[in-house]
């Protein structure tokens, strides 16, 4: 049998659970998961591979109206993985209310096939998620649609199989053994950030971007050091907490989770650097990154 490979954009708006089925997809943690939207700022790649196939999955940010350079930059993202694309799955929350257009628009002229995956549905009545499939065909008119739940990976597999019959004829884009085009020190920037968004309210998680400084394995241990970058002193003091007690829990459970990423012992330490208004400066966006 001839070998398949292609790429395959995952896209919708923020919230809707495109994360989630990414690393359900994927079988790994590639992309963070948190309650609050725009948790996802770059284009993240998972490979899957198997004897017959390369799947070369996309998660892109949640598509949003952007309103300053850093949600440009994560929309240009959403762009290109469209353009890139042999198949888009787009996913979208069973209870979204679905007003702006130019997602509906971008998906109706591509030429690539679209599969909408109506997610979440795992609270809600047969009639409901009727509906909204029938909905998602007029509105549309998609290559398919699925009703799934990617927190309990109900319908998952049967978008595999999906995905594997609409692959293209094509040998392999990477190599076999490859599960990302990111490092170490983006995944564990990411996770980090993870930590940043579930410990911290308001506008503090959106203000925050993580640099790792230093990634050196040692024999026994892997020291990692890392900025916390945010636009106000406010911000910083925010971030460090009372006698810096909170920065210590983010230091402490990323350390956690990037152990178990990497299997092995982690000495991680945690700055906090303010860079006023930096979301809206492009040579600071460009060095974080966001220009692609």
């Amino acid at each position: 049998m001839s070998h398949k490979a292609g790429f395959v954009s995952i896209i919708g708006k923020p919230n809707a659970g495109k994360s989630t089925l990414m690393n359900s997809l994927v079988g790994e943690k590639m992309s963070i998961i948190t309650p609050k939207a725009q948790t996802t700022r770059h284009r993240i790649i998972g490979i899957v591979n198997d004897e017959e196939h390369q799947i070369i999955f996309s998660d892109t940010p949640g598509v949003i109206k952007p309103n300053y350079s850093l949600q440009e930059s994560m929309m240009n993202f959403v762009q290109g993985s469209l353009i890139d694309a042999d198949l888009i799955l787009f996913v979208t929350d069973i209870n979204e209310k679905h007003d702006e257009s130019d997602v509906i628009e971008k998906l109706r002229k591509t030429s690539s096939p679209v599969a909408v995956l109506i997610n979440k549905i795992d609270k809600s009545s047969e009639e409901e998620v009727r509906s909204k499939i029938e909905y998602w065909k007029e509105t549309l008119n998609p290559d398919t649609v699925f009703a799934i739940s990617a927190l309990h990976e109900y319908g998952v597999p049967a978008i595999m199989d999906y995905i594997k019959e609409k692959l293209p004829v094509h040998p392999a884009y990477y190599a076999k053994d490859e599960l990302t085009d990111k490092n170490m020190r983006f995944f564990v920037s990411e996770i980090i950030r993870e930590k940043v968004f579930k410990l911290y309210d308001k506008e503090i998680p959106y203000s925050t971007e993580i640099i790792v400084t230093s990634y050196k394995e040692e024999e026994k241990i892997t020291r990692i050091a890392a900025e916390i970058i945010v636009e106000r002193d406010s911000q910083k003091n925010i971030i460090i907490g009372k006698a810096g007690s909170m920065i210590k829990k983010v230091g402490t459970y990323a350390r956690l989770d990037i152990e178990e990423f990497i299997d092995g012992k982690v000495f991680l330490e945690l700055f906090v650097k303010v860079i006023p208004d930096w979301r809206s400066k492009k040579n600071y966006l460009k060095r974080f990154g966001y220009d692609d």
